[in-house]
């Protein structure tokens, strides 16, 4: 019996400490998860309320970002202020790169910032290769963004060109990245075209990553086929604009403009002049035909003579001026300068067609600011409905 009971006294003693243990366990679990939740509360709340997240986006971003005080976002965000950036942009930074936040501002971003100064970009510039590349602020100054910055440099011989380059170029090149650009260049050379106009690749990322070799080597023979000079800068547009479509999408590009009464040859030698006519979109080139043949009554083959025409925009540009040329037309005050009237800078317009008719048709300066409203109201209402759009989706959330 009595050793029943010391049994049992074991039995209940040990129990009562396992009991304990797992109680004790229990609460300090408790307080570690309330203490992470406020944690991830906290960050949740300033990334909406301090950065201007929408709230799903700042549940997104705080996987990557844990803060318990505002002092060291708040460092980063007065930094980008101090050196020029919009809140939109220092937005736009965070939600592509949530962990910013954490940065050392002295330390790792004000070094990559003074580089760019040093090469002669300005406040503008630099907030504008940061917003479209954020990722620069983990990148290494010497083993990335230096040699890259020469990279270029070497191709384009000029700091300011490079600077031009690096706002519209993905600056978190690909580790075969000097490889890729330099065996494009390197067949461009081999046909003849001059160093500083094959560097014009550059501006175009997704010819130059996405472009296999091979495939880039059929379209300079095919462009040059075309009979662009290797020569003329033309000759890189065209390679260009050729090497950002698939070939089922340059044969879809052509057979739009067939349905205009174009044969291929037409849109060769058009796009001979204006290689950009392939990369409209086919709404815009519709829009632009219909306009041109259906309500000017020009023929369709005079566009594939001025094709530039089809890439003004149709608001702002040619429904405005066109509305005075029609005027000028049906009395008589116009013949032969059409073409011209869409291709001169606005104050020139304005001297030329509009200013000298004030006499014989006093409302013409009207009709054009009003047209040239309607555009603005235009672009007005569209921005509207698109911050409608985010508000409704932020009420959602």
């Amino acid at each position: 019996m009595f050793n029943f009971l010391c049994r049992a006294f074991l039995r209940g003693k040990c129990s009562f400490k396992l009991d304990s243990y797992q109680s004790m366990t229990s609460i300090l679990c408790l307080r570690y998860m309330s203490s992470n939740a406020n944690q991830h509360s906290f960050t949740v709340s300033y990334l909406i309320n301090s950065c201007g997240l929408p709230p799903k986006t700042a549940l997104s971003a705080s996987k990557y970002v844990h803060f318990e005080t505002p002092d060291k976002p708040n460092s980063v965000i007065d930094f980008f202020k101090k050196h020029g950036f919009s809140q939109t942009q220092i937005t736009s930074i965070i939600r592509s790169y949530p962990r910013v936040l954490l940065s050392k501002t002295h330390k790792t971003m004000l070094p990559k910032i003074s580089f760019f100064y040093s090469k002669g970009a300005s406040l503008l510039d630099v907030s504008r290769i940061f917003v479209t590349n954020p990722k620069l602020f983990r990148s290494s100054l010497k083993k990335k963004i230096v040699p890259c910055f020469n990279f270029f440099n070497k191709f384009l011989k000029s700091e300011e060109k490079t600077i031009l380059a690096i706002k519209r170029f993905p600056f978190t090149l690909p580790s075969d990245a000097e490889a890729l650009i330099t065996s494009k260049i390197d067949i461009l050379g081999e046909i003849g075209v001059p160093l500083s106009n094959a560097a014009a690749l550059l501006r175009t990322p997704r010819v130059v990553f996405s472009c296999s070799t091979d495939r880039f080597n059929e379209v300079v023979k095919e462009v040059k086929s075309m009979g662009f000079n290797p020569l003329s800068p033309m000759f890189v547009v065209a390679t260009r604009a050729m090497a950002e479509l698939s070939k089922p999408t340059l044969e879809k590009k052509i057979d739009i403009y067939k349905r205009w009464g174009w044969s291929k040859e037409d849109v060769l030698v058009a796009f001979g002049k204006h290689p950009t006519i392939l990369k409209l979109s086919e709404m815009k080139i519709t829009r632009g035909m219909d306009f041109f043949v259906n309500k000017m009554g020009l023929e369709s083959l005079f566009i594939a003579k001025y094709p530039y025409l089809l890439s003004y925009s149709f608001e702002k540009r040619i429904l405005p001026r066109c509305s005075v040329i029609q005027i000028l037309f049906s009395k008589g005050l116009m013949s032969s300068n059409f073409v011209k009237s869409l291709v001169v800078s606005e104050e020139m317009f304005l001297e030329r067609f509009v200013t000298p008719y004030d006499d014989q048709v006093p409302h013409l300066l009207k009709l054009y600011q009003e047209k040239m409203d309607l555009s603005n109201k235009s672009d007005e209402l569209e921005a509207k409905t698109a911050c409608l759009a985010i508000s409704s989706a932020l009420n959602k959330e």
